[in-house]
């Protein structure tokens, strides 16, 4: 009975262990089988993908060549655009040259044609007026011949003729009487205005002048008569029109009385205004340029400065100097002194004036201290 039981237990195993080889070779194939259908499906994923790729290649390719084509058309197409332009320019200049040309010429035949239209009405104006002056002085011809057909005396008897003599003679005579007056009415040419050759006059913006001459001259179509005036200090010659003298203000001589006054002033006492600088120097400008001598003698009084006094600045100075000398040149004119003499008489009434000034103030503040 074991026997049996081993027996039956060994046909167990066999038959379990076949089963095992049944399972582990029906196993293997499975696996070969999944095995083989893997690799064909890789295979066929691979093929999808190189067919994909492939695709893409060729789409690429011909996008690429795409642009390629495009660009090159683009090129031609700007070439030409350019191209159009450039032709159509060269045809235009091309075009215009012979424009210019032609209007060139066209204006020189313009302007050759004005040159001869414009001579031609000027030979016809010339031509006019050659023929209304001869006309004219045919007619006077003609006017002058009628008066002395006229003029003509008929045949009288003797007696006319001795009559006529007897007028004749008595206008020839009245005309030798008139004669005289004329001249005597007529000015001499050294003498215009009141003025006369080698007189001292007085310019005011220039001082006391010689007139050396009377010139007439023609300006600007019209005859003027000038008078030349010289300045010696100043080297300078001046000519004025006789007919504007009295709007330059160009006048004589001072007289006596009028330096006594001009004298009588520089005694007073200065009148300075209190104001700026700048004012006053213009006011007495204004007094040196008038002219007038009370005036400028005026400024000299109130500009001088003695010993005792400051000093003056520049500008005052300069002021005193111009109006002091002009004061001394008309001075001198009328007294017949040189300028030197002259300019120390004025500047002695001025020192004389200030001293007598100054002890008279010292005097009266004496007198105040002691009372």
């Amino acid at each position: 009975m074991a026997e049996k039981k081993q027996k039956a237990k060994t046909a167990a195993k066999k038959v379990t262990g076949k089963a095992a080889a049944a399972k582990r070779s029906a196993t293997k194939s499975s696996a070969r089988k999944a095995t083989t259908t893997r690799s064909a499906g890789s295979a066929k994923s691979a093929a999808r993908s190189g067919s994909a790729a492939a695709k893409k290649a060729a789409a690429t390719k011909a996008t690429k060549a795409k642009a390629t084509k495009a660009s090159s058309a683009a090129k031609t197409s700007t070439k030409k655009a350019v191209s159009k332009p450039a032709a159509k320019a060269k045809a235009k200049a091309v075009a215009k040259k012979p424009a210019t040309k032609t209007a060139a010429k066209t204006a020189a035949a313009k302007t050759a044609a004005k040159a001869k239209s414009t001579a031609t009405k000027k030979a016809s104006v010339k031509a006019a007026m050659k023929a209304a002056a001869a006309k004219i002085a045919a007619a006077s011809a003609a006017k002058a011949a009628k008066t002395k057909a006229k003029a003509k005396p008929v045949a009288a008897p003797k007696a006319t003729a001795k009559s006529a003599v007897k007028p004749a003679v008595a206008t020839k005579a009245a005309a030798k009487a008139a004669a005289p007056a004329l001249d005597k009415k007529k000015k001499p040419a050294n003498q215009k205005h009141g003025f006369k050759i080698n007189e001292f006059v007085v310019y005011p913006a220039h001082g006391v002048g010689k007139i050396i001459g009377i010139e007439e001259q023609e300006i600007a179509g019209m005859a003027l008569e000038l008078f030349v005036i010289n300045f010696e200090k100043e080297k300078l010659t001046l000519r004025v029109p006789t007919g504007k003298l009295e709007s330059v203000g160009m006048r004589k001589l001072a007289g006596d009385e009028l330096v006594k006054k001009a004298m009588e002033t520089l005694k007073g006492r200065a009148r300075v205004k209190r104001t700026m600088w700048s004012r006053r120097a213009q006011e007495y400008i204004a007094k040196i340029n008038s002219g007038d001598l009370i005036s400028i003698a005026e400024v000299v009084r109130d500009l001088y400065r003695s010993e005792a006094q400051p000093e003056q600045s520049y500008s005052e100075r300069q002021l005193y100097e111009d109006a002091l000398d002009r004061m001394a040149r008309e001075l001198a004119a009328v007294e017949k002194l040189d300028e030197r003499g002259a300019v120390q008489r004025i500047t002695e009434v001025l020192s004389k004036s200030a001293r007598g000034r100054r002890l008279a103030e010292e005097s009266e503040t004496a007198a105040a201290s002691a009372a």
